[in-house]
């Protein structure tokens, strides 16, 4: 029996043993191996440039192509506007000016007559004078005509001050025909980029003020994303250092990034900081740039980050995320 006993003692001492193996293993597999040193990690979201499109007339809204999620190319169609506004205003432009064109014509035949008529009353004003030298005209009749051709003359300077008013009319006509023109081309609105359509904001039917934006696009070419690194890691980050992108839903795929923008200023700092286990606590924003040619990266996406600042180590064999 004692035997037995001693036996029974050995196994389960034996068995506690490699229990206490095994688990040391586990956690030892289990645990997530520290950031290489040649790295520093950072997370954050996937943001890019957003264009806000918008009219810049106000209108009923008649057209909107732009579907949430769908690509666009640069100068393709998007939306537009009711035009008969512009339309109305280039119709009654041309009005006035073709008006003030006709005005301008019959004025300008009324001078050709005035200076025939002015012309006629200088020669018989000349002859006249001539006449009153040597007595045969009084002085009386010589002032008559003297009066008859100064009325040629004003008359004159009437038309053509007619003729000028005649010609602004038609320029302030042609000046509104070219705007009415303008505003029938901002009746439609095109693409500025070649991207995605984030939000679709406005329906057909509804009234549209200048300057409300409708779609709003995205240039997912490239992506951005701003991750935040300790003042102690600060000054190993430069400009252009190469960096790593991933995210969950392509997992074990790198995608290529750079450095391109370090904040000047800290962030999450409250107050002054005057302890040094406080400054190692302050994080500065990094922003890191990559190609996104196949547009997989979309805004929002949560996503990890390496930055490579010590080149001459390389990129290790594996990234992991740090606890």
């Amino acid at each position: 029996m004692r035997i037995q006993g001693r036996r029974l003692t050995v196994l389960v001492a034996v068995g506690l043993i490699l229990v206490a193996a095994g688990s040391a293993v586990a956690f030892w597999r289990l645990q997530t191996a520290p950031a290489p040193a040649q790295v520093i990690y950072g997370s954050g979201r996937i943001e890019v440039d957003e264009v806000r499109v918008s009219f810049e007339l106000s209108g009923r809204l008649l057209q909107n192509h732009a579907l949430e999620g769908a690509p666009v190319r640069a100068g393709a169609p998007l939306a537009s506007i009711d035009p008969s506004d512009a339309r109305l205003l280039m119709n009654r432009a041309a009005a006035q000016r073709a008006a003030a064109g006709q005005t301008v014509a019959q004025v300008s035949s009324q001078i050709d007559l005035a200076r025939h008529h002015a012309a006629s009353a200088r020669a018989d004003l000349s002859r006249y004078e001539a006449l009153a030298r040597e007595g045969y005209v009084t002085a009386q009749r010589l002032d008559v005509v003297r009066n008859a051709h100064q009325a040629a003359v004003d008359q004159i300077s009437l038309l053509e001050a007619r003729r000028g008013e005649a010609v602004a009319q038609a320029e302030a006509a042609s000046q509104t025909l070219a705007l009415g023109r303008s505003q029938l081309v901002r009746t439609h609105i095109a693409s500025p980029i070649s991207g995605a359509v984030l939000e679709r904001l406005a329906e057909p039917g509804e009234v549209i003020v200048a300057g409300q934006p409708v779609v709003v696009l995205a240039n997912l070419s490239r992506v951005r994303l701003r991750v935040f690194v300790r003042e102690p890691d600060l000054g190993k980050v430069r400009l252009g250092a190469p960096a790593k992108l991933r995210v969950d839903a392509f997992p074990g795929r790198d995608f290529a990034a750079r450095v391109a923008r370090v904040d000047a200023q800290a962030q999450f700092t409250p107050r002054d900081i005057h302890m040094q286990d406080e400054r190692g606590r302050t994080v500065y924003g990094v922003t890191l740039e990559a190609e996104n040619p196949d547009g997989l990266l979309k805004p929002g996406m949560p996503a990890d980050a390496w930055i490579l600042w010590d080149a001459s180590a390389g990129w290790p064999d594996r990234l992991a995320v740090p606890e």
